[in-house]
């Protein structure tokens, strides 16, 4: 067994990126070790067991010598299971069991099992989207990933199932057909919605404050007693958002990949994410967190619904750190080594009792709560956070009539046909505008420019402000949503009856209410 070096090529995570990293494998006399340098971290650590069952166990033999392997930039910390194969290829290389020398082209990812066998890993689309940039470059990928990895067309995707077949393909005994898939039909065949709002019966008002809030990307309060509805027609939400654009779909599927959350079989998102986190969340995994920190909820929710039911009933600083997110899109999460940046462009959907009981203006009378107390519950939600949520509707209880009719309600497809006309027209007018992609995210100056209002319309706006009790900072609120309704109707203009209905949805802000 001749003693030598060998370097062979993977790559790992930084966030949502990737990066190159080279595995060298150096054999030199000495006792029995294997050690690894390059900042691993427990799984990488690891590795060494699986590495050393699975090339005994695939028929090769393993060096009774001093192995070590490097992982080099070595300055980033390496987690997961991954280099596994490079791991084992670089030592088959070094200690001459493959012929071959030159590896450079080749990018290998994979988990050994102890038999040899190849398992799948998280995180191999943003993997072979980064590799896609590099024309020379071909990526061998555990079996059970190459769907996912062949969603970056144009890259060679060839699938692996054990440390034998990787050998024999480098060594060229083995012929592997590159693994290739049309992304257009993979995204039209996963386009379905298992929901739709023609199974909702009664609630029109909630329907229509849930298509003004898609049209225009607002965040949304449904207040309402348990049974109402609250939960069923949030989820439907996310079935008449306007689809998903390829772009759009690689880059949400991007996280959950990342994140492992991808289910099998499923190599591509192509309808918007719907996450609901239990109210007992912690911060770290709302936005994201650990010592390497990977995403949380509200970027897993990147370009779809971050849904938060019982709204008051979560830990106040886990809600405080939703404003961020909210304004900027992105989440930041510092460590002491490294800081990292995920994107978070979600609508926020959430759902509260009036009450602590949950009956405050039932007609049965049940509420028996004091005034105080539904002060205290309601003011869980602070003014800083009630400011980046647009529309609060009020969900009442669904009366028998109407859920006892046989007539049903308008399917889903129709109401995102209108939601979708009314993004395109925000989509011209933003066209000359940075980070504006709807009328949700329009700033103070942007209102001047496209909300202009009639006297007449100023004078509603003036009596509703005093007669309702309306908060100032519901002002420029309500000039957002009744330029989304306008949208809606395609009318140019932002008029009164535009107004009156945007008034309609502000709920938390009226002192009658309260």
């Amino acid at each position: 067994m001749r003693n030598r070096l060998a370097k062979v090529y993977s790559s790992s995570l930084l966030g949502i990126e990737a990066y190159l990293v080279e595995v060298e494998a150096d054999i030199t006399s000495g006792l029995p070790a294997f050690a690894t340098v390059g900042l691993p971290e427990g799984a990488v650590r690891e590795a060494k067991e699986r590495v050393a069952s699975a090339v005994k166990n695939s028929g090769y033999s393993f060096p009774r010598q001093k192995v070590t392997i490097n992982l080099a930039p070595a300055d980033i910390k390496k987690e997961g299971s991954a280099f596994d194969l490079p791991m084992a290829v670089g030592i088959l290389a070094a200690t001459g069991q493959l012929g071959r020398e030159d590896f450079s082209e080749v990018v290998m990812v994979g988990e050994l099992s102890l038999d040899g066998s190849v398992r799948p890993i998280p995180g191999v689309l943003p993997i072979a989207l980064a590799l896609k940039q590099n024309d020379n470059k071909v990526l061998l990928v555990p079996k059970e990933n190459a769907a996912e990895a062949a969603m970056a067309t144009g890259l060679p995707v060839y699938p692996i199932s054990s440390l034998r077949e990787a050998a024999g393909f480098l060594e060229g005994e083995q012929v592997l057909e590159p693994f290739s898939l049309d992304i257009h039909s993979v995204f039209e065949k996963a386009l379905d919605y298992p929901l739709d709002f023609s199974e909702v019966k009664g609630q029109e008002a909630v329907k229509r404050s849930l298509e003004v809030a898609a049209a225009g990307s607002h965040n949304i309060l449904l207040i309402g007693p348990p049974g109402s509805g609250k939960t069923m027609l949030s989820r439907r939400l996310p079935t008449i958002l306007p689809p998903l654009t390829i772009e759009e779909a690689l880059e949400t599927t991007k996280i959950h990949s990342v994140a492992g959350q991808l289910e099998p079989g499923v190599p591509l998102l192509a309808t918007r994410p719907f996450r609901s986190p239990h109210h007992t969340i912690s911060d770290a995994g709302l936005i994201g967190g650990g010592t390497v920190p990977r995403p949380g909820e509200v970027s897993l929710a990147h370009h779809g619904v971050l849904f938060l039911d019982e709204m008051p009933e979560f830990k106040k600083d886990v809600l405080e750190v939703l404003r961020q997110p909210m304004e900027d899109g992105r989440v930041t999460i510092s460590r002491a080594k490294i800081s990292l940046t995920y994107p978070s462009q979600f609508q926020l959907v959430s759902a509260m009792n009036p009450c602590p009981c949950g009956f405050f203006g039932d007609p049965s009378g049940r509420c028996h709560c004091s005034p105080a107390e539904i002060q205290r519950y309601v003011s869980k939600i602070s003014g800083p956070l009630l400011d980046r949520i647009d529309i609060h509707i009020e969900v009442p209880a669904v009366k028998f009539k109407e859920l006892s009719t046989p007539d049903g309600a308008e399917p889903s497809s129709k109401i995102r046909e209108r939601v979708s006309a009314a993004r395109r027209l925000q989509t011209e007018r933003f066209a000359k505008e940075k980070k504006i992609f709807a009328n949700a995210h329009m700033q103070t100056r942007h209102l001047k420019k496209y909300c202009s209002i009639t006297s007449a319309g100023q004078e509603l706006l003036r009596a509703a402000m005093s007669k309702l009790g309306l908060s100032a900072r519901a002002y420029d609120r309500i000039l957002k949503v009744a330029r989304t309704i306008a949208d809606l109707e395609a009318s140019p203009d932002v008029k009164e009856s535009h107004l009156s209905e945007a008034i309609q949805y502000r709920t938390l802000d009226r002192n009658l209410w309260m």
